[in-house]
């Protein structure tokens, strides 16, 4: 853990005040107990953080480390605060600020924390650096860090019409035969979301191409 934020300090002791240990368990379980939780239910996270945020943003400079002093505290609670963070803050973005999401998506891995990044922070991104998606949706299809192929698979989940349907067929196909089944349920996601632009497209796609179970499940589920 780095220094202690001055910033965050009235956050942070506000989220420690609200910590429950009966309603941290069943979290973690949840959870598979990979990360400690302090208990506080979304809801009132987000009320403490919406009040705490409310004209009372980081420094362009100083964002990213702030974003950072979250990440590293221990309780999972800290990480869903610091993705809102990175979202009041995107008017602070440059075209680098990428590198720092991949940096948060390998770090503390897990499905709750790289889709919000992936679907939200990450696909945002790409919204106001289009020039910049050729450089790596491609090479993070064939990552070898399971959760960056999944960014590559569900960013545009909510571009609706705007999705490039190309691009995504490419990082599906990248990810074809794969036994991991973060990255099937990924493929079937992606496919169900598009579908309710292009349902056609979705089950051609689906009819013509060796997808696992899970994937055509989850890409049909709506659509039949």
């Amino acid at each position: 853990m780095g220094k202690q934020s001055t910033y965050l300090m009235p956050l942070q002791d506000q989220m420690y005040a609200a910590a429950s240990r009966d309603m941290a368990k069943p979290m973690e379980k949840y959870m598979k107990n990979l990360f400690s939780y302090l208990g506080v239910k979304a809801p009132l996270r987000k009320t403490i953080y919406k009040a705490f945020i409310k004209n009372n943003l980081p420094t362009t400079i100083a964002w990213e480390e702030e974003v950072r002093y979250l990440w590293s505290l221990p309780e999972r609670e800290f990480q869903y605060t610091a993705i809102e963070l990175c979202w009041a803050c995107r008017k602070m973005w440059d075209e680098r600020t990428i590198d720092f999401f991949i940096e948060l998506i390998k770090d503390k891995s897990w499905w709750d924390s790289v889709d919000a990044i992936a679907s939200i922070l990450v696909g945002h991104y790409f919204t106001v650096y289009p020039q910049k998606i050729d450089k790596y949706i491609i090479s993070w299809s064939k990552d070898e860090h399971l959760w960056v192929r999944r960014t590559s698979i569900i960013f545009q989940l909510k571009y609706g019409v705007k999705t490039d349907w190309e691009l995504l067929q490419r990082c599906i196909n990248n990810n074809l035969n794969s036994k991991e089944f973060f990255i099937n349920k990924a493929i079937g996601w992606a496919l169900r979301q598009y579908a309710k632009t292009n349902p056609s497209e979705v089950k051609e796609l689906v009819l013509h191409t060796n997808l696992s179970n899970l994937s055509k499940r989850e890409a049909l589920k709506h659509i039949g």
